[in-house]
Order: structure tokens, then C-alpha cells, then sequence
């Protein structure tokens, strides 16, 4: 019974879980928190009465911003619509149909009336709806419904969630990728539970989740990061429980080629240090010049002076001092912890790297991808899937050729996704008017074990040897 019950509250909504508001094809992914507002589509309302309820349910907005369950709808249509006329030529759409005027609807809104209530009056004081063809009617009830009726469905995220939610909300965060492109990443990269996979991406964490989803939990996952941190927003919009991160280890891109070489000090004092010589970015910048280093460290000398002077004078400064000396110490020790955790967290990525043995590598970014490619693919061993995402093919063709210049990967094809949607109705199944142009290119391959010398060597023999059997021919 205990364990229906466990299984029962992880399809509820429970307060502190991250949840995906769905209304017609908008979405917006939010945390639960009692007596916090939410704004959705220009509307605001409190999530307190979805705590409890069941994934998929969904609710209206009634007055004062609190939500109700919809009720169930037993029948789907009255008497209104039975009647329907055989086509439209004889219906003028010159706005006097309608017999409710606007200061009429907002009356209806004031007098509490919800939005099922106002599309019915709709329907009732429309003098051409019931001369309308049964589709026309159809149409014309589902394009009051999706204005006037107040209703929120919250959805569980996943991996289709979000991703959707992304792509029509802010494509540029996740390089336009669609949701069927990444789960083309998934399956070329054959992700699944108790595997070592490698993952660069700035897509928000989109992929990175979506790999962690795919995982359950088991196995462990390297986050190759660009810059001074991490970018996980997309990963805490999943609502994973804690023992998911504990399979998540992250480790910076730019001391991938100071691991490759084993000179990686994991203990040095500046963890970044190495980092910015790497990247060359703002280097110059955080070394100091050693005459203004020296006048740095005489200045405070001067002030002790002034300040002890002042001490005997003003006891008040004096308590200003020891409050600034206490601050200094407080956060030179929180400065402390935080390096040694980065430091442990560095020391445990680089320990799961080091043995070159991961079973995948996913590749998704803004960056070019051929160095990126190039660097991690040393880490995979041999006979492991790979796949790099990108906007453009243009990348991925350099991608391909070097791969095939230096060897080392097999089955390498280079594929564009491709989509459409289609309305499927009773005698109206059609493809949609409007579909994505692109879907982004993917470059996928298999690893292989390579001896550079012994195939330089068989390169260099083969020529020789036809030689000798042409001396031998000349001589007999």
C-alpha cells in the first residue's frame, strides 16, 4: 500500500515542484509556491488550489485569481449545434451578426459568468451560426473558446515539454533546436541508464536535462562547460530529485588539453589560473604591475597609521575598523570553502575523464564545434557513438572533413532534421499551413581504434614492393 501511495504523489502536484502551464500552444514553466502570483498570457492567478491535483488537469480561472478544476463535459453540444446549413456563399461577414456588443460581454465578465457561459451567449445571439456548415461551426466555437475561456492545464515537464516550450518562446536560447531533432540526439548518441556520456551545450540545459532525464538517475554525466561557470536553468525546470545530480559532475573546456597532457594540478591554490592562459582572455588583465602591487601593499601600512592615530581620538571609527576586519574574515573563509569545493568538484570530473573510457559524446552550441569536437573526442573509447547539433551545415562540413582526414571514426553521416505537422480530423486530415523551415543539422559517428604508426608504415611499404616486382620482371 506504501508503495501505491508513493507512486500515486509522483503523478500529483506537490508544493516546491516545477510545473509546465499549458494554454492552446503557449507554455510556461513555474514553481509551485503557496500565495505567490503568477502571470500567464496577461493574466494572474495563485497555483495553491493545484497542489494535490493529478498532472494534466485542468484549470479555470475564476474570480479573484484562485483556480478550480474543470468539471468533466458530458455532452459536447446542444440542440444549436444539430442544425447546420450545406455551405457558407450566402453568409456576409460584416460584423452585425452579432447581436452582443462589447460593453455587453464585459458586463458578463463583471457578473461573473465564466467563459463556457459567454461562448454559449455567443453562440445564442449570433444570427448566422446556425446557416453555417456543421465544420464552420466547429471553427467558429473553438475560436471564441481559446478567447474567452479562462483555463490552464499543468503538465509535468519533460523532455517534449520543454523543449517545445523553448522552441516557441525563446528559440535563440536553445540554438533553434526542435524537440525532434533532440530526440534524434538522444538515439544517435545512445543514451540510456548506467552509461558514462560526455555533454557540451549552451542551450540553457535543455540537452543536458534531457540526457539526465534519459539516464534516470543512473550512471554519471560530464558537463563541459564553457566560461567562469555553468549554465543549468533549463536542468532545475525538470525538477529532478537529488539523487539525479549526484550523478552530475562538471568540468570547465579549458583545461581539457592540460588533462589530455597530465599536467593538471587539481591542487593548485588558482584553479583558473591555467584557464585564462588557456584562453587567453583577460589574462594581461589580472596580473598586476609589480610597482603597483608594491604601492598597493604600502598604501594600507599608511592607513593603519592614520587609523591608529584616529583610534585614540574617535572610539566610534575604532568600531567601524573591527567591523570591517570581521567582514574581511567572513568572507576570505566563505571564499575558502568555495574554492575547495570547486576544487573537489574539478578533482571528480577529471577522475571520471581520465580513464578515456565514456561511452558517448553530445555536442550542442553556439561555438564552432570542430576544435570542441576534436579536443573530446579523445575521451571517448572505441566503438562509441558521438553527435554534434548545429544551426548550420556549413560546421558540421568542416567537422566531417577532419574526421575523415585523421581517422579514428566510422559511419559518419551528416543529416537534416526535417517536420510536419498535420491536422487530423473527420474528413479535414491535411498537412498544417504553417510549419518550421529547419530543424538544424546533426553530424553523427562511430569511434575506432587507430595505430597511427603501423598505417604509416604500410603507406610507405606499398610502393616499394611494386618496384621489386617490376625489377624481377625486367630481369628474367
Amino acid at each position: 500500500m506504501a508503495d501505491n501511495g508513493d507512486n500515486d504523489s509522483q503523478h500529483r502536484v506537490n508544493e516546491g515542484d516545477y510545473v509546465v502551464l499549458k494554454r492552446g500552444d503557449i507554455y510556461k514553466s513555474v514553481q509551485i509556491q503557496k500565495k505567490k502570483k503568477t502571470v500567464f498570457e496577461k493574466q494572474w492567478f495563485f497555483l495553491d488550489n493545484a497542489v494535490g491535483e493529478f498532472y494534466g488537469t485542468t484549470f479555470e480561472v475564476v474570480t479573484g485569481g484562485t483556480l478550480q478544476p474543470r468539471k468533466p463535459k458530458h455532452v459536447e453540444s446542444s440542440a444549436d449545434a444539430k442544425e447546420a446549413g450545406t455551405d457558407n456563399r450566402n453568409i456576409l461577414d460584416d460584423g452585425k451578426s452579432q447581436k452582443l456588443t462589447r460593453d455587453d460581454i464585459e458586463t458578463l465578465k463583471e457578473q461573473g459568468l465564466k467563459g463556457q457561459e459567454i461562448v454559449q451567449q455567443l453562440i445564442e445571439n449570433s444570427t448566422t451560426f446556425r446557416d453555417k456548415t456543421e465544420f464552420a461551426q466547429e471553427k467558429y466555437i473553438k475560436k471564441k473558446k481559446k478567447k474567452y475561456e479562462n483555463s490552464v492545464t499543468v503538465l509535468k515537464p519533460s523532455c517534449r515539454v520543454l523543449a517545445m516550450m523553448y522552441h516557441s518562446r525563446e528559440p535563440g536560447k536553445i540554438c533553434h533546436m526542435r524537440y525532434d531533432t533532440l530526440a534524434q540526439m538522444l538515439t544517435l548518441g545512445n543514451i540510456h541508464a548506467g552509461s558514462k556520456v560526455l555533454v557540451f551545450e549552451t542551450c540553457a540545459g535543455l540537452v543536458l536535462g534531457a540526457v539526465m532525464e534519459r539516464m534516470g538517475g543512473y550512471g554519471s554525466v560530464v558537463q563541459m562547460y564553457p566560461g567562469g561557470g555553468s549554465v543549468r536553468a533549463g536542468v532545475e525546470s525538470f525538477g529532478f530529485p537529488s539523487h539525479f545530480h549526484d550523478t552530475l559532475h562538471e568540468f570547465p573546456i579549458c583545461h581539457v588539453n592540460a588533462l589530455l597532457a597530465g599536467a593538471l594540478d587539481t591542487e593548485a591554490k588558482d584553479i583558473d589560473a591555467d584557464a585564462g592562459q588557456a584562453n587567453g582572455d583577460k589574462s594581461n588583465l589580472t596580473q598586476t604591475d609589480p610597482g603597483k602591487a608594491e604601492s598597493k601593499e604600502g598604501s594600507p601600512d599608511k592607513e593603519d597609521q592614520s587609523m591608529e592615530t584616529s583610534t585614540s581620538t574617535d572610539p566610534a571609527e575604532d568600531k567601524e575598523r573591527e567591523e570591517r576586519e570581521k567582514l574581511r574574515e567572513i568572507r576570505g573563509q566563505e571564499k575558502k570553502v568555495k574554492m575547495e569545493a570547486k576544487r573537489k568538484k574539478l578533482a571528480a570530473a577529471a577522475a571520471v575523464l581520465e580513464g578515456r573510457n565514456a561511452d558517448g559524446l553530445v555536442i550542442a552550441s553556439r561555438f564552432h564545434p570542430c576544435p570542441v569536437l576534436l579536443g573530446l573526442i579523445k575521451f571517448l573509447a572505441p566503438s562509441r557513438p558521438f553527435v554534434v547539433y548545429s544551426q548550420y551545415k556549413e560546421p558540421l562540413i568542416e567537422c566531417y572533413t577532419k574526421l575523415r582526414e585523421q581517422g579514428g571514426a566510422v559511419s559518419l553521416r551528416l543529416t537534416e532534421s526535417w517536420i510536419r505537422h498535420y491536422q487530423v480530423l473527420p474528413n479535414r486530415t491535411h498537412p498544417m499551413l504553417l510549419m518550421s523551415g529547419s530543424g538544424g543539422y546533426l553530424l553523427s559517428g562511430t569511434t575506432v581504434a587507430t595505430d597511427t604508426p603501423k598505417t604509416g608504415s604500410t603507406r610507405g611499404e606499398e610502393p616499394a614492393a611494386k618496384r621489386l616486382k617490376l625489377t624481377e620482371t625486367t630481369e628474367g
